[in-house]
Order: C-alpha cells, then structure tokens, then sequence
C-alpha cells in the first residue's frame, strides 16, 4: 500500500502517457485517470447505464460503448452537456483513482490526471506534483497528426484546459519533453530517485 502519491499532469499532446510508462518500467505503480474514464465508459462499463439515461440510446455504439466522438461533439457544443457528463463521470473516476492508489504496493504512486491543476480535489491527494511540459505549437502538432484533428479543434481542446502558465505555476517537478524519449527516460529516473527518497521520509514520519 502506498501512501506517497505523485500527481502527473500535462496538456494534451505534451507526453503525459510517455512519461507515466518510464515510470511503470521502473516498477511504479500507475493509476490513469483517462485508462479509468474508458474502462467506465466501455460496453458494460459501469457508467454507460447513467450515461444512456442521460443522454439517450445515441451516445451508445451498437456494442453499448461509449460513441466517443458523438459525445466528444455534444459537450464541446453545449457546455451544459459537458457539466452533465462530467457529474457522472466524475465521482466515478475519483472514487476509483483513490482505491487504486490505496491498493498500489510500489515506495509512492503516479496518479496521471489531465485536468489536475483544474481539479482542487485531486491536487489535494498528492504529495507531490509533476508536470510534463512542451510548447504549445509542439503540442498542436503531436495531436493533429496522432488524432487526425485540424489545428482549430485541438486548440479548442486545449482551450478547455489550463494554460501552460497555470501548470507550470503549481509543478513541484517539471518534466521537459522536446520528442526526445531517451531524454525524457533520463529526466523520470531522476525524479524517480527523488520519490524514492521523499516516500521512505514519509513512511518514517507516521511511523
């Protein structure tokens, strides 16, 4: 069981994902808030009975998933939709995150959120806060050409979300990804060393 909790933030497109697997090759436990938000939203999940009732049998795929890119449409068109989506998931996603960081058996836990500086109640369970970084043209450029997306959409995305500025300004840590994944790589096991350090403080302390 863990009890030193690292929060891992980043705007879309910054190498979030990347820098969450160099930490769980070096044995850390990983709790994804996005892998969360699938795993409740795929058929069968336990959001989609909610999500249905919500928003109607169209928002379901025939497999009774999610439909990810009609949903994604509806809450960027109706900001209401999207505060009707979010009080659903929400909860869900919190209430999940928080076992599975009580559950974890590595020295601390990464708890990767992408909307963590936004969010107060995450921020408030973690000992500590590292954000991956890149400029923003870099950012549009990974996301258009991984998600298929025109340059206006990604930077309506990431108009939703907090702005480099406001990350960078609650990071303990910050993580620099210019592409180079050896360099990113080199960055973590550094950090890593640190956590390590800063978790057995802690174990000691409540000792």
């Amino acid at each position: 069981m863990s009890g030193f909790v690292v929060g891992l933030t980043g705007g879309i497109g910054s190498g979030k994902s990347a820098a969450a697997d160099a930490f769980a090759a070096l044995g850390v436990g990983v709790v994804d808030t996005d892998a969360i938000a699938h795993e409740l939203t795929a058929a069968g999940g336990a959001a989609m009975p909610a999500l249905v009732a919500e928003f109607g049998a169209t928002v379901a795929t025939a497999s009774g998933a999610l439909d990810r890119a009609r949903m994604r449409r509806l809450a960027f068109a109706d900001p209401a939709a999207r505060g009707r989506l979010e009080a659903i998931l929400h909860p869900l996603i919190r209430t999940l995150s928080a076992e599975r960081c009580r559950l974890a058996e590595s020295a601390y836990v990464i708890l990767a959120v992408p909307l963590l500086v936004e969010s107060g109640s995450y921020r408030e369970r973690c000992d500590r806060i590292v954000v991956v970084d890149c400029p923003e043209s870099l950012q549009i450029s990974r996301v258009m050409a991984r998600n298929g997306l025109g340059e206006a959409e990604v930077r309506a995305i990431m108009a939703t979300q907090a702005t480099r500025g406001e990350r960078l300004a609650v990071a303990d840590d910050v993580i620099a990804n210019d592409g180079d994944l050896a360099n990113l790589e080199r960055q973590v096991g550094e950090l890593h060393r640190n956590y390590l350090r800063l978790a057995s403080r802690k174990a000691k302390a409540n000792c």
